[in-house]
């Protein structure tokens, strides 16, 4: 750090391979003496869906260990964060990591939520996990609330999904995506979705004001859940992996590509994995709160 009153931080933008595209996301490197108000007051600052603070790993298995928070609150887990934190965590850290024999890392990364692998191959990560849970059917009344649209709009069952972290799944027709809006009061949050597996892709918005996140740019916790989501309602056929390309963040002029992987073995879903890149856009220090 450059002196005891500061801290070395940077800002990733995540989901995408230019600069101003993409996910937001504030990183500090050396958080060992911060308290998580100290922490909350620093995402806060930051004003991004989320950021992230790197920590000596609790766990064996771990290269490291991040906290993750919104500013309104600390998450035990999120995807732009993980892929954004593995992808500079080899950036810094090269000369003590050894590369697979394609010239991809491989690191073992600590949240609340376990800890999980993510594959790095130069500015791109894959996250893989299996901690899966198929969820239930939800009223979908305050979904659509909270998106500002009405029954009409509705393309399937709403219902929960998580990979690490719940959401709120809640499927529409095409012309729906670009006409939602956030509305509060009716849920804390909303993924909402049109995929065409045909052509391999999906357009989704999440819209998040309990988390103190009006809109997200790219989510890739719900990425992970939108493969969990479309398992449980049939969607797949048969085993393999079955791929979808995500877009998200457009409306809000930060377009973002996710790349997300549905693995089906024996019928069964055994893991969804999400990809994407991050580059850097700025660092420097800044006052420990």
């Amino acid at each position: 750090m450059p002196d005891n009153d500061t801290l070395e931080f940077s800002i990733l933008d995540v989901f995408t391979d230019r600069p101003f595209a993409g996910n937001q996301l504030g990183v500090v490197y050396d958080a060992s003496d911060l308290d998580a108000d100290q922490m909350q007051d620093l995402a806060r600052e930051f004003g991004y869906s989320e950021s992230i603070f790197f920590l000596p790993p609790s766990e064996a298995l771990a290269n490291y260990r991040i906290r993750i928070f919104t500013p309104a609150e600390e998450l035990p887990f999120a995807g732009h964060p993980s892929i954004g934190a593995a992808v500079e965590y080899v950036r810094r850290n090269k000369d003590r990591l050894t590369a697979d024999p394609e010239g991809t890392y491989t690191v073992m990364q600590e949240t609340k939520a376990g800890v999980m692998t993510i594959v790095v191959d130069g500015d791109h990560a894959w996250l893989t996990s299996k901690a899966i849970d198929l969820g239930d059917d939800m009223d979908a009344g305050p979904l659509l609330g909270a998106a500002g649209l009405s029954e009409s709009d509705q393309a399937g069952a709403a219902r929960t999904a998580s990979a690490g972290l719940e959401h709120y799944m809640l499927p529409v027709k095409a012309d729906a995506v670009g006409r939602a809006a956030a509305k509060s009061g009716f849920a804390p949050k909303v993924y909402l979705f049109n995929h065409d597996l045909a052509a391999g892709t999906a357009h989704v918005r999440l819209f998040g004001s309990g988390l103190g996140v009006p809109e997200d740019p790219a989510t890739g916790s719900a990425a992970l859940c939108l493969g969990v989501y479309l398992f449980s309602v049939g969607a797949f056929k048969g085993d393999g992996v079955h791929e979808l390309t995500v877009s998200q963040g457009a409306e809000m002029g930060r377009p973002s590509t996710l790349d997300l992987k549905t693995t089906v073995e024996g019928g069964e879903l055994k893991s969804v994995s999400v990809g994407g890149s991050a580059v850097t856009v700025a660092s420097g220090a800044m006052r420990v709160p």
